[in-house]
């Protein structure tokens, strides 16, 4: 097509077979390392180290669980068990002389992860993201919160550049409170071309919802706090200012959006015990004492409503928490869910944690293969409940909605206008299969 390129396309297996099966020895390597290190220094007593480092782990996040899911004397102990727990490991490493040898296999190992996580990601390619070329916006028509990011509208002077660059900026009043859907509605009824929004994640998937109905292309100035969807589109988070070249030299893509209800959503939708908390009345003043005051009853069914979550042919019974998000996270991020690989799968992830005791939350430590953690992608999720209306925390916004809810995902249902040249997306992070990277090695 005429105005349209690939980014990020995949390479063909003989361009990247060599490098990947270079880096995947190599990781293969450093993990053969760290495990000759512990045997040398240990021999058969290595054995022993394991179990004793396996041991703390399985404590620790026993103790975390009686923590957050019980009150009073228990809590105290639980606390003071899961903070002792990895000195007293450290402390018996040391005890026996090979501390130094287990900390330095734990650093060649998490060295070996890195350099096999680079080679699986190498192998499977960038996922390919297609963007087109379009000319400037005419009258386009930007929506500024002052407060978003703390104060970043001001610090960048966001309001004078956009103006210089023939955007008509409108900038909201913290101290009254205005509809922002209805003022992009009106925008585009006196014939803007163009709709963005410098704030927090909610106010843009508001006004993305507005654009998107009318075919009309969207900008994100990355002026929020966390600025995950800016990120996620590949947008310079660092410096708001520069997402305003989008104006004058930028290019298209075509992104998916979620939906909730009716109402849109550009990152994720929770449910369960955290959207229960940050409903009520006290979290605003005081987060912690309310998330310790009400987490034991929600974990442990006693509060809040019982939820079932289908996603295709997968039912997913009483968990505490489900997270669906506009197309899925990747979970071997070492930052944690932070990062979407790609905004343009046509799917919705969903993550949902269901523990109901101690070792269940012990066996979270085993990751995507524990009973507890449900990850998948669908195109429609329901999440239905035992009572009328149900919690939910979407894009950082808390609402109470009408059960059951139906979330559907719309693919490329957004034009984004971003510009040419921008710090790019996140590269994809598997997390380390060595069976794979054996393959990929031989």
């Amino acid at each position: 097509m005429g105005g349209e390129r690939r980014l990020g396309q995949a390479s063909g297996p003989a361009d990247r077979a060599p490098a990947g099966r270079w880096a995947a020895r190599l990781a293969l390597l450093v993990a053969a390392g760290a495990l000759a290190l512990v045997l040398a220094a240990a021999g058969v007593s290595s054995l022993g180290l394991l179990g004793v480092g396996l041991a703390g782990l399985v404590v620790t996040a026993a103790a975390l669980w009686w923590t957050l899911s019980r009150r009073g004397l228990v809590r105290v102990l639980a606390a003071a068990l899961a903070l002792l727990t990895p000195g007293a490991v450290l402390l018996a490493y040391a005890i026996v002389g090979l501390l130094w040898a287990v900390l330095s296999a734990l650093a060649l190992w998490a060295v070996a992860a890195l350099i096999g996580r680079a080679a699986l990601a190498a192998d499977a390619g960038r996922p390919e993201r297609r963007q087109r070329s379009t000319p400037p916006p005419k009258a386009p028509y930007l929506i500024m919160n002052p407060r978003s990011g703390g104060g970043k509208v001001g610090r960048f002077d966001l309001v004078a550049k956009a103006r210089a660059r023939g955007a008509e900026v409108v900038v909201l009043d913290p101290e009254h409170p205005q509809d922002v859907e209805e003022l992009a509605r009106r925008a585009v009824a006196e014939g803007a071309d163009l709709l963005g929004v410098a704030g927090g994640d909610g106010t843009q998937a508001l006004v993305a919802g507005v654009a998107a109905g009318h075919g009309l292309p969207f900008m994100v100035i990355s002026a929020g706090t966390r600025n995950h969807f800016a990120m996620d589109l590949g947008l310079d988070r660092d410096d708001p200012s520069k997402c305003l070249d989008a104006l004058t030299d930028g290019v298209e893509l075509r992104v998916d959006l979620g939906l909730i209800g009716e109402r849109v959503f550009v990152n994720t939708a929770s449910f369960g015990a955290y959207a229960t908390v940050v409903r009520s009345p006290a979290y605003r003043d005081d987060k912690v004492r309310t998330v310790l005051r009400e987490l034991p009853d929600l974990l442990t069914h006693h509060m809040g409503p019982r939820l079932t979550v289908r996603a295709g042919q997968v039912a997913i019974e009483a968990p505490q928490g489900v997270l669906i998000s506009n197309n899925p996270y990747g979970l071997g991020d070492a930052a944690g869910l932070g990062r979407r690989p790609r905004l343009d799968s046509g799917a919705l992830g969903v993550l949902g944690v269901s523990v109901d005791n101690a070792a269940q939350a012990a066996g979270l430590l085993r990751g995507q293969q524990s009973r507890g953690l449900i990850s998948l992608a669908a195109e429609e999720v329901v999440v239905h409940a035992d009572a009328p209306d149900v919690p939910v925390g979407v894009d950082g916004e808390a609402l109470e909605l009408p059960a059951p809810v139906v979330c559907r995902v719309m693919p490329g249902a957004l034009r984004v206008r971003v510009p040419r040249d921008r710090p790019g997306v996140p590269e994809a992070r598997p997390p380390v299969d060595w069976r794979a990277l054996g393959r990929l090695a031989w």
